[in-house]
């Protein structure tokens, strides 16, 4: 007897890379349903009918974060195992994603198998390997910009302000890619 398809949500604006996930994920059994945006993803899960088993979302696109799927996802479908995906790396964007009820989160570039690693994973791992190493003084900066950013729902204004820094500043620096720690 064969195994049931799992049904996948796929949720990223990069068109090129929602393309391949999709593709590769298929090939390994996955029934994959991708979405632009976060409002096109809600619009979808109302409208489907479709319980995804799994969830796969971006944290940062054109409209809505992916955060902001999360908990609306964890209502229609408690058991749903969502995994963040981001380029955009930073500690406090991980807490809030777990705190929201991903059950993973992943920095991009991740590997097809990462995901679906990700996806199996239930429980923390305490064999983790701690580094020894401190934070660079621009990553600190990075993560400090990210926690602020997040405390005032994303508005770049608000944010500038409470950091003392121009938003032109600020701008830029959110258009870089985040430091390698």
């Amino acid at each position: 007897m064969k195994s049931p398809i799992k049904q996948l949500l796929l949720v990223d604006d990069d068109d090129a890379f929602r393309m391949v996930a999709e593709r590769g994920l298929s090939k390994r059994g996955y029934q994959v349903y991708s979405c632009n945006s976060s409002e096109a993803a809600e619009q979808w899960l109302l409208s489907s009918g479709v319980k995804p088993d799994h969830a796969l979302l971006d944290l940062k696109m054109g409209g809505e974060s992916g955060l902001t799927l999360i908990p609306r996802l964890r209502i229609l479908h408690p058991d749903c195992r969502i995994v963040m995906l981001t380029g955009f790396a930073s500690i406090s964007t991980a807490v809030e994603a777990i705190k929201l009820g991903a059950t993973h989160y992943l920095p991009k570039p991740a590997s097809l198998d990462d995901i679906i690693s990700a996806f199996g994973k239930v429980h923390g791992d305490e064999q983790l390997e701690v580094t020894r190493q401190p934070m660079s003084v621009e990553r600190l900066e990075w993560e400090h910009i990210q926690k602020v950013l997040a405390e005032h729902e994303g508005n770049i204004s608000a944010t500038a302000r409470a950091l003392n820094m121009h938003r032109r500043t600020l701008q830029r620096k959110l258009g870089k890619r985040p430091v390698r720690q």
